[in-house]
């Protein structure tokens, strides 16, 4: 949308709202102080700064993402620049490959991931991280059905790890999480996502 750099206070950034938690990254987004809104067309997209894919199921978000013929748009913004995030099933959407798959969704960033790689959603849990770019004590990350990254090319760069496996990388204006921020009361991740590193 803007082409000039918007201040963080003035950011609109939308979330996509297909399914999954995408009330609780708007809640966390407001609390950021930036300007947040449902991205269901197009249309919507075009009006945001940044994008958010939540955790979700992400054949589901996937499927409804190409009936609402918003799946081209996602991957031609990120192409140009626009910085998206996504959790869970928003970075098995964005990457480029996901194991035991043919198919892939938005191809945005180059990592292999595997779907539900800590067991299923009774085994999901907490565990503190320290992530690369974010000050101050470990961040208390909550997995749910989690996806990990199980290659990253050369280009990404590696954020976090927890038990040897890569749990969050960046590569340019692209980030994403195997677990889910907004679900805690931390508000560093979305700010780091907002601020001018991006």
């Amino acid at each position: 949308m803007n082409k000039e750099r918007r201040s963080e206070s003035s950011l609109k950034v939308g979330i996509l709202a297909l399914q999954g938690a995408v009330i609780e990254h708007i809640r966390m987004i407001r609390q950021c102080g930036c300007e947040a809104m449902e991205v269901k067309s197009v249309q919507d997209l075009d009006m945001v700064d940044r994008l958010i894919i939540p955790g979700g199921e992400s054949t589901a978000i996937g499927k409804l993402a190409r009936i609402y013929k918003i799946d081209k748009a996602i991957e031609e913004k990120g192409k140009k620049g626009m910085p998206i995030f996504g959790t869970c099933a928003g970075m098995i959407l964005l990457a480029r490959k996901i194991n035991h798959s043919q198919k892939n969704w938005f191809n945005l960033i180059n990592i292999t991931v595997e779907r539900n790689a800590f067991g299923r959603q009774v085994d999901s849990f907490e565990a503190d991280l320290r992530i690369k770019g974010i000050q101050g004590k470990p961040f208390s990350a909550i997995f749910i059905r989690a996806p990990y990254i199980k290659e990253a090319g050369n280009d990404v760069e590696i954020l976090a790890e927890f038990e040897n496996k890569i749990v969050m990388v960046r590569q340019k204006n692209i980030l994403v999480s195997s677990f889910h921020p907004e679900l805690s009361n931390d508000l560093r991740i979305h700010n780091y996502f907002l601020s001018d590193k991006f």
